[in-house]
């Protein structure tokens, strides 16, 4: 096993739609499924390609409801490509027409390559040979390339090829969702000339024009072919056959490019127009490989994170299939596209495209590698900032409430209703009340900052959201006069399980723990932002916010007496009521269901609800130990007049590592994290554990309806900063390092404050360099020890 190699060996109709999505190619403008060119959309394969960005709403009567969803739309598909020897079936391998003899695909993570080889045998005993490679250009990022080269190994005569753009498709990737309307496209115009075939279709609410148009090239390995091309075309889709002669032990080749864009696009003339003129542009497949090769090899010199764990390259494989997947979503492409994250990326519809709060696990990897993606992002949202601002008002709150899942506009998408799949009932869908979203806009925010001292952003968007969040948690708090606390009420906190109490006609949670906390620590922020801004700007954003002093003195008392409920041993409680629920049956509901990470599902179904009992779907109070250092924590419970020990913290870990069901790709990485000081043993197993999600599909069967990007990006950030003690605050670049014993060495590269800084930990040392040529000057603290540090030092330390 290489660890830049994720390998399949052999046909597996049941894994494809697995494979389809682990195997996606895509640039942070647009990504393809990887699924077989031939191929169509069914049981075993789904064809999907998706443009970050690209929503549109449909409303569906649902049991007497209308429900109205907007979605990622699933944008023509370029891949169609097959063939039939003369006399032959066309090439499926579904059909039962070709004998299987040889099957192998590599996704070659390194180059950003995805590569096939398959050799089959027709019914007339004519052995093929067929090898593709495919890849969305990492450097310009409107192409796309499939190169098809096939062998006649033993036999010889005419093979006919069947080219096409689909653009007839429809939103069908999620089984769940089959019931609601999944028509987004319309067809707009069909055409070609010569090569050249091409398609323009809009999105029937959202208004969305896109062309796709493709370039066929034929060759005999360096002898080019102009074979005499047979055109098709009806609305929405048009096709193109050609046919030519192969000798016995002879290939053809046939590379198919693709050019694609939008009109959310800057500065273009027309969509479809582009695109017709840009593939027409391109060059051969090799030629553009090289480009895209180059783009990718300088990102992995950004993003390697290099572990040497001792037991095989299972570990390094899956960090680096990580690290391909995100920048696959988003990277430099994605900078000036007003695009979030989407929690599934854009490898399938899962969740529709819509960016939830699972950027707080991606943000931080992204502000050590390319901190200007993470402006980008950020500023995703604060172009959404009027209307959280209106959600906030609707709501009866002031400041701004960001919308638990957010789309084209930040509204608030979270659907009304939501199908349980193994009940086959519709539910009501609670989860909009999951507020702690601004907490995690508000931490990104913040650590964006503490690493890159970003004036501008904060000065120009940060301070400014900072200050809306925290006039929104001022207005939710109420005061309860006979505690002399504030409390928020009628919230759900990130377990997900609990969407109410036992019983309650109204759903929601009063004081979560987490939301109290954070809470606090973002009313904290916002006044810090305003005073590290320059005077005038400080001045300006007080005049256009119109602040008082009185408000940042009430949020400064309520940041000293929000509520956070304990159980009487100490163990800080989830919320209000939590320590009053019935412990659950864990052992029996193993052994009758095996898996049960969704109880929440297996529970409704059974006519129960998981509000009755003491379980957890996900880190909820331990998200407070993986965003907050101990002793920052401790710092914070002291200003709510709290006391957190460290026998707080170990006893509060435990009783909730007990009781959660791992229902989330997300739980793993908080609880490694939190374990990560105290037991490095069993955090690795949790990081290994954590790492199998996705490829694994541990989940059985979400993986291949869309990745999730949050898990993936997480398990690398365990690295880079729990392991390291990788930590930047007050202007210190601090290290803490406690690598597991299963970890020999680890080494990366990271961006602070403006500076690359190589970083190299062993078991006895940690090692900083940087080029003599960088500029800054900057701290470094390595457990309690400050050292100033200038590029071109070698600073090592002895961790002995």
């Amino acid at each position: 096993m290489s660890v830049w190699t994720l390998t399949y060996d052999g046909y597996d109709p049941a894994q494809e739609r697995l494979r389809e999505a682990l195997c996606t190619v895509g640039n942070g403008y647009f990504a393809t499924r990887g699924a077989a060119p031939e191929s169509s959309a069914g049981p075993s394969h789904y064809p999907g390609t998706y443009l970050g960005g690209y929503f549109n709403r449909l409303c569906t009567e649902i049991a007497g409801r209308e429900v109205c969803n907007e979605s990622m739309v699933n944008m023509p598909n370029w891949l169609p490509l097959t063939f039939r020897p003369e006399g032959g079936e066309w090439f499926d391998l579904d059909s039962g027409a070709y004998e299987i003899l040889e099957y192998t695909q590599e996704l070659d993570l390194k180059k950003g390559l995805l590569n096939r080889r398959v050799q089959v045998r027709d019914a007339g005993g004519r052995t093929t040979t067929v090898a593709q490679r495919r890849f969305a250009h990492m450097g310009h990022r409107h192409l796309g390339a499939l190169e098809t080269t096939v062998l006649a190994e033993d036999w010889s005569g005419v093979i006919e090829f069947r080219s096409a753009i689909d653009g007839t498709v429809a939103n069908t990737g999620v089984n769940r969702y089959l019931e609601l309307d999944s028509v987004h496209l319309e067809p707009s115009e069909e055409g070609f000339d010569g090569a050249l075939s091409w398609l323009a279709v809009e999105t029937n609410q959202s208004r969305l024009r896109i062309g796709e148009a493709v370039r066929l090239r034929v060759h005999f390995e360096d002898e080019p072919v102009e074979p005499e091309f047979e055109y098709r075309t009806h609305a929405g889709h048009v096709s193109c056959e050609f046919a030519v002669e192969l000798a016995e032990g002879s290939a053809v080749t046939v590379e198919k490019m693709v050019a694609v864009f939008g009109s959310r696009d800057k500065a273009i003339s027309e969509p479809l127009e582009e695109a017709r003129v840009h593939v027409a542009r391109c060059r051969t497949f090799d030629e553009l490989l090289v480009y895209h090769t180059l783009v990718w090899d300088q990102l992995w010199r950004r993003f390697e994170t290099s572990v040497d764990p001792g037991d095989g390259d299972r570990v390094g494989m899956v960090l680096n299939l990580h690290v391909f997947h995100l920048l696959q979503t988003v990277c430099q492409n994605s900078i000036d596209l007003d695009v979030g994250v989407p929690a599934r990326g854009l490898h399938g519809e899962a969740y529709r495209g819509h960016v939830f709060w699972d950027e707080i696990f991606i943000f931080p990897l992204m502000d050590f590698r390319l901190p200007s993606l993470t402006r980008a992002l950020l500023t995703y949202r604060y172009r959404r900032l009027n209307e959280a601002r209106r959600l906030a008002y609707e709501a009866g709150y002031a400041g701004a409430l960001y919308p638990w899942q957010s789309g084209s506009n930040g509204a608030e998408e979270t659907p009304t209703y939501h199908l349980n799949p193994l009940s086959g009932e519709w539910k009501p869908d609670n989860s909009h009340l999951q507020r702690h979203v601004n907490i995690a806009i508000a931490h990104n925010i913040w650590s964006y900052y503490q690493t890159t001292a970003d004036e501008e952003f904060l000065a120009y968007q940060g301070a400014e959201m900072l200050v809306e969040i925290a006039r929104f948690w001022a207005s939710i708090a109420t005061y309860n006069r006979a505690l002399d606390r504030y409390e928020i009420l009628g919230v759900i906190g990130p377990d997900e399980y609990h969407d109410g109490y036992p019983d309650a006609e109204e759903p929601g949670l009063d004081n979560n723990a987490y939301t109290n906390v954070m809470a606090a620590w973002s009313l904290c922020r916002a006044p810090e932002a305003l005073d590290a801004l320059r005077p005038y700007r400080q001045r300006e954003l007080w005049e256009r916010l119109s602040l008082e002093r009185e408000e940042l003195e009430a949020w400064d008392d309520i940041s000293r007496k929000l509520k956070v409920p304990f159980h009487d041993d100490g163990v800080i409680s989830q919320f209000d009521g939590y320590a009053d629920l019935e412990e659950f049956n864990w052992d029996g509901y193993r052994q009758k269901y095996d898996d049960i990470q969704r109880l929440d599902r297996i529970l409704h179904a059974e006519g129960d609800t998981p509000n009755r009992y003491k379980v957890s779907k996900q880190a909820d109070v331990l998200m407070l130990f993986y965003l907050l250092s101990d002793e920052r924590l401790a710092e914070l419970f002291e200003r709510l007049g709290y006391e957190c020990t460290s026998e707080t913290i170990h006893t509060t870990i435990d009783y909730y590592l007990a009781r959660t069901s791992h229902g989330s790709t997300l739980s793993g990485i908080v609880h490694s994290w939190v374990i990560a000081r105290r037991d490095r043993g069993r955090s690795w197993e949790q990081f290994v554990e954590a790492l199998e999600s996705d490829i694994s599909d541990v989940q059985g069967g979400t993986t291949s309806e869309g990745i999730h990007l949050g898990a993936m990006a997480g398990t690398v950030d365990l690295l880079q900063r729990a392991y390291t003690g990788l930590n930047p605050r007050e202007g210190v670049l601090w290290f803490d390092p406690a690598l597991p014993d299963a970890v020999r060495e680890l080494e990366m590269t990271i961006r602070y404050r403006g500076m690359w800084l190589g970083v190299k930990i062993t078991r006895s040392s940690l090692v900083v360099t940087s080029d003599a040529t960088d500029s800054g000057v900057c701290q470094i603290g390595v457990h309690d020890t400050l050292h100033d540090y200038e590029p071109g030092q070698t600073l090592e330390v002895s961790l002995s």
